[in-house]
């Protein structure tokens, strides 16, 4: 039989703070985004079913204009920590406030264009951005 203690707060805090020193930026900066995407009750982009209304949250990664013949799109890639969905604006050159950098929450249809996540024409709340 083996002894084992209890988890204590202290162990916790360790761990938190030796990850803090052997993660890189990228990774924390992921983690980071992971929570609060989890914490503001959307789902993580890794987990959202094709086919499904999915919410998702975190920051915008790119954003790019893509001229067409027949209908011009903006396209902007949604990053919340734990993978990436594509959100696409039909019709659209630009629109105030979609940049990179953003954070934002979007609402639609999820459907998979090219092996990729993407969700057309989405509802979006930009969140507050921070001096």
């Amino acid at each position: 039989m083996t002894d084992t203690l209890p988890r204590t707060h202290e162990d916790s805090g360790l761990k938190r703070l030796l990850r803090r020193f052997t993660a890189s930026d990228r990774e924390l900066d992921a983690e980071a985004l992971e929570e609060a995407s989890v914490r503001s009750g959307a789902q993580k982009a890794c987990d959202c079913p094709r086919g499904r209304v999915a919410t998702v949250a975190g920051r915008l990664t790119s954003v790019r204009y893509t001229p067409r013949t027949n209908q011009p799109t903006l396209e902007a890639e949604l990053f919340d920590g734990t993978g990436s969905v594509t959100l696409v604006f039909l019709g659209r050159r630009r629109i105030a406030g979609i940049e990179p950098g953003r954070s934002l929450s979007a609402e639609g249809r999820l459907a998979l264009r090219d092996g990729r996540k993407v969700i057309f024409n989405p509802f979006y709340t930009l969140e507050p951005t921070t001096p």
